[in-house]
């Protein structure tokens, strides 16, 4: 079994925040959807799942099923908000519209000991973040209550012969006392995950993946000088070195300093092969008398594509384009085909020439905006 956190994202504004809380926690988590299939489940062989909240409701006649594949997978399961109401309804408890909602702080009473509250004394009170319309009435057959609320009477449940715990509450956000110990333990007593997601081992493994996609090939970089660029750059340069070259276009948009700082950077500090364009004039140019900010966006973004394509085609033997994709794109475009496919369109310059035939190097792909600023 690996050493992986599986997230079934129902459409949760905390969905991201979850997967964020378990990898501070040093354990590696992945965002699918529900519809996983059974090769997927077992590929990823995951330690855990966790089912996110959502903003969908039980009492829909339209409403979601919960896999099979995830429930027969006889993996330990983190139901949490609406995972749990999914849960309650695949097994045949009852889910019921509240009367009363619950938005925000609620109290809520540790009701029964168990390995998920682990550290909380029975009959404690927990301020905990609720965000819920509808609530389990009914207990499904094997499970037992873990806690309450002035609200709601189920707001934890566990079946132990299953390993499943569910949680009313989002142990994820900061305003839930102990949700960080909650989450831990669930992924290291019930889970038994190690701590290997470190910024060591990231460094070492996209090192290796790069030098194992890119080989001896040729890569170019878009530089814009900001963080995922420039930490994309360092981390090619380790792994390919004199194989790789930036492009850095100057708009004349850059703060003060910018461009000499990106050069002192890139050329002199790294060794890296810096190509630099001027295009100052070109950008001040086509923004004249231009006020709708939309507008200036666009003019903007299809310019720099332009000057990119431009120079790149100048550069011979390219077989790689490199690109700062972070992991929140990556699950809010949904995408779950192979990124390393001959490119056709690029949503950070917008799309190079099919004739390049360039292909897809992503090395921070995998990675949270705060997790590629300690890489950096």
């Amino acid at each position: 079994m690996s050493n992986l956190i599986l997230i079934i994202d129902f459409g949760s504004q905390y969905t991201q925040l979850i997967a964020r809380r378990v990898r501070e926690s040093g354990v590696y988590s992945v965002v699918k959807s529900n519809n996983i299939s059974k090769k997927e489940l077992f590929n990823l062989n995951p330690a855990g799942i966790i089912l996110s909240g959502g903003p969908d409701s039980m009492t829909l006649k339209k409403k979601n099923n919960l896999s099979k594949n995830i429930l027969n997978a006889n993996i330990p399961i983190l139901g949490i908000c609406y995972g749990m109401q999914l849960i309650t309804d695949f097994f045949k408890g009852k889910v019921k519209s509240s009367q009363k909602k619950e938005f925000g702080h609620a109290i809520f009473n540790v009701g029964k000991s168990s390995k998920l509250f682990y550290g909380l004394k029975k009959g404690k009170n927990l301020s905990v973040w609720m965000s819920h319309s509808d609530k389990v009435v009914q207990l499904p057959k094997g499970f037992e209550s873990l806690g309450s609320s002035s609200n709601t009477k189920f707001a934890a449940m566990h079946n132990s012969e299953k390993n499943i715990y569910c949680l009313q509450f989002h142990p994820e956000v900061t305003h839930t006392d102990n949700g960080k110990n909650i989450i831990e333990n669930f992924l290291f007593r019930i889970c038994d995950c190690k701590k290997s997601w470190t910024t060591k081992n990231i460094i070492n493994d996209i090192i290796t993946n790069i030098k194992t996609q890119v080989s001896n090939k040729k890569v170019i970089l878009a530089l814009s000088g900001g963080v995922d660029s420039t930490v994309v750059a360092a981390l090619l340069n380790k792994a390919i070195s004199k194989k790789l070259t930036c492009i850095f276009i100057n708009t004349g948009l850059m703060r003060k300093n910018e461009v000499s700082e990106v050069k002192e950077n890139i050329s002199k500090k790294l060794g890296i092969k810096l190509i630099t364009i001027e295009a100052s004039t070109i950008f001040f140019n086509k923004l004249k008398n231009i006020q709708d900010p939309e507008k200036k966006r666009k003019i903007i973004g299809e310019t720099f594509i332009r000057i990119f394509e431009r120079e790149a085609r100048k550069l011979k033997n390219i077989d790689f384009l490199a690109q700062g994709t972070i992991y929140p794109d990556v699950i809010e475009s949904s995408s779950t085909g192979s990124k390393s496919e001959v490119i056709k369109s690029h949503h950070n310059v917008g799309g190079l020439p099919r004739d390049m035939k360039l292909k897809l190097v992503e090395p921070i792909r995998l990675l949270f905006k705060d997790e590629v600023r300690k890489i950096g």
